[in-house]
């Protein structure tokens, strides 16, 4: 059994059914308390999903957490700056008209979201290193074509032979 305060425990409530569908688990709630029960693994990505769903993720791309290879991470700005105008900073990550959260998007692969002084980060964990340090970039004040030339060139390759494959023996040519 594991207890979360939620200050939208509201969204969490009105889409408990599905929830409780998707992960598995039962939700009760008192207030802004809520109450999760079922196994160990399923309260934990209950209790991510939810924070998640709490950071201000769409529904979708919070249950993203749930496929074993997603996960998520929140960083807070003030950590790695000593600036007292936040709001330039968050409109920095954010760009004109959410250009530079997309363009993170595409070359990263994670999702983010902006909340208060906090960035969360929903992606895989082999992105998740680069879309980190991307955005820890963005905050100390790296010009947004340089954090972009740094992704481009920091792609993840997908690994697509794990040697698990039988290796087919060539057959002998025949002499005539």
């Amino acid at each position: 059994m594991e207890t979360i305060i939620c200050e939208k425990s509201q969204r969490i409530i009105k889409n408990r059914k599905r929830l409780e569908e998707e992960l598995k688990i039962k939700i009760t709630n008192k207030g802004k308390e809520i109450t999760i029960h079922g196994s160990p693994e399923n309260e934990y990505v209950a209790e991510k999903v939810i924070e998640a769903l709490e950071f201000g993720f769409p529904f979708s791309v919070a249950l993203l957490i749930k496929e074993q290879d997603f996960m998520f991470e929140a960083l807070n700005i003030k950590d790695y700056t000593k600036r007292k105008d936040l709001e330039k900073i968050r409109a920095r990550i954010i760009g004109t008209k959410g250009k530079t959260l997309r363009t993170l998007l595409e070359l990263t692969k994670c999702h983010f979201e902006i909340k208060d002084n906090q960035v969360g980060i929903i992606g895989e964990p082999e992105y998740m290193r680069n879309s980190q340090e991307a955005m820890i970039s963005l905050i100390h004040g790296a010009k947004h074509a340089n954090v972009y030339s740094f992704l481009e060139k920091h792609q993840v390759k997908p690994v697509l032979d794990l040697g698990l494959k039988p290796i087919k023996k060539k057959k002998p040519k025949k002499k005539k």
